[in-house]
């Protein structure tokens, strides 16, 4: 009973969507489908990091356009150098139980929106590590996390957040993203439609047929 979905720790349309699954999930009382968050390292897919200021665009047009409540503490001055230290950690939590990968994933990326902090700083990754009883893992799964990207690009994975469920497969889907000439984000998010998306994910997951 899973939703998988490759992602890139800092992308913020990432944070969105996982956030309102995990909402959603909330609010109906459940303690499954759990999320199978995977490797999309944008460093290795571009060749370098996203660049702050480029994210705080788009997370100026999240906030503006579809969530004032989310990013509020987001700091350009704080974003991570490489996202590689926390996708290791992301896979060694996950060798746990995919409860501890979840958790530790959407903790990485509620540290860095959220919070402020630089999710590539050891002292940052050590108390995230700490509190879920892992030790920070060293470059050893650099190769877990590679392997994932590999696999991710076999299956066509488009960017970040890229989402299989069952045979279903998308990139994005929560969203509508559209960028003019001057660089200018203008995002839709369907309520209807998003709803009705996620009322399909959850009764795959239950059919105990949406496990990647």
């Amino acid at each position: 009973m899973v939703i998988e979905v490759f992602a890139e720790l800092t992308c913020p349309f990432t944070h969105l969507a996982l956030r309102r699954i995990v909402q959603r999930r909330r609010d109906e009382g459940l303690s499954e489908p759990h999320l199978w968050i995977r490797p999309w390292p944008l460093e290795l897919v571009n060749g370098k990091p996203l660049d702050p200021h480029h994210v705080g665009k788009e997370i100026g047009a999240l906030r503006a356009q579809i969530s004032p409540d989310l990013f509020g503490g987001f700091d350009e001055g704080s974003f991570p150098t490489a996202s590689m230290p926390g996708f290791r950690l992301v896979e060694a939590a996950y060798a746990v139980d995919d409860v501890t990968g979840e958790r530790v994933s959407l903790e990485l990326r509620r540290a860095l929106f959220e919070e402020g902090r630089d999710i590539s700083d050891p002292e940052v990754l050590d108390d995230i590590a700490t509190a879920h009883d892992l030790d920070v893992p060293g470059e050893d799964l650099d190769a877990e996390v590679e392997r994932a990207y590999a696999e991710g690009k076999e299956r066509g994975v488009e960017g970040s957040p890229h989402f299989f469920v069952d045979d279903y497969s998308a990139f994005c889907p929560l969203l509508d993203i559209q960028k003019d000439d001057a660089g200018d984000f203008h995002l839709t998010l369907d309520e209807k439609a998003v709803n009705a998306l996620l009322d399909d994910w959850f009764a795959i997951a239950a059919a105990g047929t949406g496990d990647g």
